[in-house]
């Protein structure tokens, strides 16, 4: 997919979302009980708090803290370069404590922007290949997909909650009242609604994951065998990591923001099973671009935040 291919999908699917939103939500509001216009106002509150303190849940959570650069001066010096070429102000550079190999970019207008990988990503990738993470995460600030993804997230988490409401509305209103059935298709309706906008905005996320991994093979120098070896060997990784380890198995509350999806880790290790060792990175990458996509993956691929890898290193070796 070409970079204008890839900025009119985002912006088609984006204009889906909202429109397909404010045409439904109008209607209902002019069907029923103004009212309801309290629900909405509550779940956008809500998103916003939760957008704002959501950094301090996240450093609980996988217990990250910030680095110095005395503590880790190459990793602050990849930052530092990378922003500058990103036309960035640098992130703060942050560690998590994860048994993964992973990174992510958060933040919100409290915190400020924040890089953070995991520990065992530094154990796990060559110093290159960091280089390449990093600069996939910082096109996400870049890009502002905090921003973006918290934004599309609002509208099916909208109508999950007036479906929900109107079905149990509908459940326990007396028949004398009359109404219950057009409470119950509302409910219906709106449940579907919520549905077909979360699979938007999960292919919304995974063009963003597309356009972050372009950043990354523009600002860093072989960027796209590097970061084809670095997503190759973090999926091998995790998956045996996750064999070993029961606790891994924890790590996905906030996995739309790792730059690898912890809960695909077994369909995609599939396709990297038979590579032989880390000592022929490429050979890693090759092996996988060599796998059949079948019609199950791309069905699976549907309900996932992040691309089949497969699909997401040819994309990268097309941009070499």
């Amino acid at each position: 997919m070409s970079l204008w291919q890839l900025r009119l999908s985002m912006l088609g699917t984006l204009a889906i979302i909202i429109g397909l939103s404010t045409l439904f939500f109008t209607a209902v509001l002019w069907w029923i009980r103004v009212d309801l216009i309290l629900m909405p106002i509550f779940v956008i509150v809500f998103n916003i708090i939760q957008w704002l303190i959501a950094p301090y849940i996240i450093d609980a959570i996988y217990r990250v803290r910030e680095v110095s650069p005395s503590e880790k001066p190459e990793l602050h010096a990849m930052v530092d370069r990378l922003s500058q070429k990103s036309d960035l102000k640098k992130p703060r550079v942050m560690v998590a404590k994860m048994p993964i190999p992973n990174a992510f970019a958060y933040g919100s207008p409290i915190t400020g922007s924040r890089v953070a990988v995991t520990s065992e990503l530094l154990n796990t990738l060559d110093e290159e290949e960091v280089e390449a993470v990093i600069g996939h995460e910082l096109g996400h600030l870049k890009h502002r997909d905090v921003q973006i993804m918290m934004f599309v997230s609002i509208l099916p988490a909208i109508f999950y909650f007036i479906g929900y409401s109107m079905l149990l509305s509908s459940a326990y209103r007396r028949r004398d009242e009359g109404g219950s059935g057009g409470a119950a298709a509302i409910g219906i309706i709106s449940i579907l609604m919520y549905f077909i906008l979360t699979l938007f905005t999960l292919y919304l996320s995974r063009l963003r994951e597309y356009f972050a991994d372009r950043h990354s093979a523009s600002i860093v120098e072989d960027g796209p065998r590097k970061l084809s070896e670095g997503l190759a060997k973090i999926v091998d990784s995790t998956r045996k990591l996750k064999h070993s380890r029961k606790n891994v198995g924890t790590v996905g509350s906030f996995k739309a923001l790792f730059i690898s999806d912890p809960d695909r880790v077994e369909a995609d290790s599939a396709a990297i099973s038979g590579a032989v060792g880390y000592r022929a990175d490429q050979r890693l990458v090759e092996n996988v671009i060599r796998r059949e996509v079948t019609a199950l993956d791309r069905l699976a691929e549907l309900f996932s935040t992040h691309p089949n890898i497969v699909k997401r290193l040819r994309a990268l070796q097309k941009l070499a």
